[in-house]
């Protein structure tokens, strides 16, 4: 609608912003259909103009028939995946630096992180699961996919036990 709207004015400005001879000479190069202008009418011109756009807006838009739309369903959008390693489950990195992390609102602790430069070149915010680590920087780490929920940023995990993260130390008492 807003094509037609342009067009119109354009039309009208061209026909108003001339004198009265410049005015069918004007509306005869608009007009489309091969015959002569009406006694120079906006109206009409603009009327013939619409009817022309608006088959041809029917035609082009998408090139398709029904039958063809029917025959080829609904047009799905691919998403973007969401998964930071592009599909993989795990990634290796090399540890940059170690962080400590606020939760959120209702929740109060400090969540033990890894500022982690993985194998495929991203540098992401990993957490570490249970009590203790030994990581420092340098560390090589396996990172799997999985939020820490309740601190934002993290969508990675370290896995316990592989590389240089070890296990976690029972507590014997």
């Amino acid at each position: 609608m807003n094509i037609i709207a342009r067009t119109i004015g354009n039309l009208a400005k061209t026909c108003l912003g001339r004198t009265v001879e410049g005015n069918s000479l004007a509306l005869a190069r608009q007009n489309f259909s091969g015959l002569p202008a009406a006694n120079g009418s906006i109206l009409a011109e603009a009327r013939k103009y619409l009817e022309n756009s608006m088959l041809g807006l029917q035609q082009i838009r998408e090139k398709n028939t029904l039958l063809k739309m029917h025959e080829r369903g609904p047009i799905i959008k691919k998403r973007k995946s969401k998964n930071p390693f592009n599909g993989a489950p795990f990634a290796k990195g090399v540890v940059l630096k170690t962080l400590i992390k606020k939760p959120k609102k209702p929740n109060s602790a400090n969540r033990k992180c890894v500022l982690v430069r993985l194998s495929n070149g991203k540098e992401m915010t990993a957490y570490i699961p249970g009590i203790g680590h030994n990581l420092q920087e340098h560390n090589i780490v396996l990172c799997r996919v999985g939020r820490c929920r309740d601190v934002p940023g993290v969508k990675i995990k370290c896995v316990r036990g592989k590389y240089d993260l070890a296990h976690v130390v029972k507590n014997r008492s």
